[in-house]
């Protein structure tokens, strides 16, 4: 690990759906105060609905599945901007965001584009929409994007560019279901994302439509800190915060991960820092040249599959440690660490 005389930039990476699991994260709250307070914040702004969406968030079995998009796409967001928001607590001050999917939402909020409350309203409105959307589903390809183009067909097509050779596809569950067997036999590696839902397909489009006046009617701000877009695969401009239009279509357009990473890296060596349920993102970043060759470093704040809350505490412990050790402040105050907020003790 490189020692703090060479102390990397940090870049905090938000992962998006398909990451999310019954309980994510749940074993810091009331735990770490600043993410229980983050987290109590989104449920207080989402009004009536905050309440069944903090119990099923809670819950061993919720009573709506966490793979639906009512459940995936806001606890995503909340998770993703309460981890974000527990970093900065420790000190940390990130050069960089990276999300991916809701991820880039949670990563425009964090750098000051939304205000929490706003970014709150505009995830609720956005599932609102998403939800009456015709069902489908998203698979995972271990291939390039060159190799599964013969395969698309029937609405199915490329939803994400995570790495060289892994692909996102998505499109309606039964053309879906085609195009997976047509891969398999052709010798392809494929797994289904946890997704009920077509995301970054123009299944998507019709019930995208008219969320553009939401975004325009809600303020947006220059970000503090540069927040590198999965979309354009570059740091978002002054032109991309204005436009409402690019903020609506962000459920339909593809996620481009892996090109926007290697904008980033392209900048210089980080400390990447994944902020989100598993280690998806950590995974994908491992690949790159620049972490293969150890000039920049990989932390996960949390454990690669679900587990007990105590798994929860201890990774994030052990992250606090890594990212000292890389020479960026990651020590809590005094007494923070393990003292459960009034609000969750009292819930």
């Amino acid at each position: 690990m490189t020692g703090a005389a060479q102390a990397l930039p940090v870049a905090l990476l938000l992962p998006g759906q398909g990451s999310q699991h019954r309980r994510m994260a749940a074993g810091l709250y009331g735990h770490e105060p600043v993410f229980t307070e983050a987290m109590d914040e989104f449920f207080d702004a989402a009004g009536p609905e905050g309440g069944p969406l903090r119990d099923d968030w809670l819950a061993e079995r919720p009573a709506t599945d966490i793979d639906h998009v009512t459940r995936s796409q806001p606890l995503l967001f909340a998770v993703d901007h309460a981890l974000g928001r527990l970093v900065l607590g420790w000190g940390v001050r990130p050069a960089a965001l990276l999300g991916h999917s809701i991820g880039e939402l949670a990563a425009a909020t964090l750098a000051g584009v939304f205000a929490p409350r706003d970014a709150a309203g505009l995830v609720l409105d956005r599932i609102r929409r998403l939800s009456a959307a015709p069902p489908g589903g998203m698979l995972a390809v271990a291939a390039s994007t060159a190799e599964v183009a013969p395969y698309l067909r029937g609405d199915v097509v490329v939803g994400a560019v995570n790495a060289p050779r892994q692909t996102v596809l998505a499109g309606p569950d039964g053309p879906l279901d085609e195009v997976d067997r047509a891969l398999r036999e052709a010798g392809f590696v494929c797994r289904r994302v946890p997704s009920l839902s077509a995301f970054h397909s123009p299944v998507l489009e019709p019930a995208c439509r008219g969320a553009a006046a939401v975004f325009a009617a809600t303020r947006r701000n220059p970000p503090a800190v540069p927040v590198h877009s999965a979309y354009t695969a570059a740091p978002l401009t002054e032109s991309d915060i204005g436009d409402p239009a690019f903020w609506a279509r962000q459920p339909v357009a593809p996620v481009l991960f892996w090109p926007a990473l290697e904008g980033l890296l392209a900048t210089g060596d980080h400390l990447l820092v994944e902020v989100g349920p598993g280690q998806g993102l950590s995974q994908l970043v491992r690949r790159h040249p620049a972490v293969r060759r150890g000039s920049s470093a990989v932390v996960s704040l949390l454990p690669a599959r679900p587990g007990p809350p105590e798994a929860d505490r201890a990774a994030v412990a052990a992250a606090a440690e890594r990212i000292t050790a890389a020479g960026s402040p990651a020590a809590p105050a005094s007494g923070d660490r393990g003292r459960p907020s009034r609000r969750a003790a009292a819930g």
